[in-house]
C-alpha cells in the first residue's frame, strides 16, 4: 500500500479529538445553564436543553449514544459491587 503524505492540514486535524453534534450541544447546554444558573441546575436540564437544540437528524443517533453510555454505566457498577462483594 502506498500511502500520500500528510499535508499540513491533515497533520493539525488528526491530533484534533472528534466531537459529536450531541457532545457539543451539551458543552453550550452546561455553559448557558452555569451562567443563567450559578446557583445549580439539575443534569437533566443539560441533557433536554442538548436534545432539543439537536437537528432532528441527529436526535436518533444522540439516542444511541445515551443508551450505550447507560448500559456502560451500569455494567461498570455491576463489576465494580462484584468485585467488592467479593472483597467482603
Amino acid at each position: 500500500m502506498n500511502f500520500d503524505p500528510l499535508t499540513p492540514f491533515d497533520e493539525i486535524t488528526s491530533s484534533v479529538a472528534f466531537i459529536s453534534p450531541f457532545e457539543a450541544m451539551w458543552n453550550a447546554a452546561e455553559e448557558q445553564l452555569r451562567a443563567e444558573h450559578p446557583e445549580g441546575f439539575e443534569v437533566e436540564e443539560i441533557g433536554r436543553i442538548a436534545f432539543n437544540s439537536l437537528p432532528l437528524s441527529e436526535r436518533e443517533e444522540a439516542l444511541d449514544v445515551l443508551f450505550y453510555t447507560y448500559w456502560a454505566a451500569t455494567l461498570a457498577d455491576r463489576e465494580a459491587r462484584a468485585m467488592q462483594d467479593g472483597a467482603s
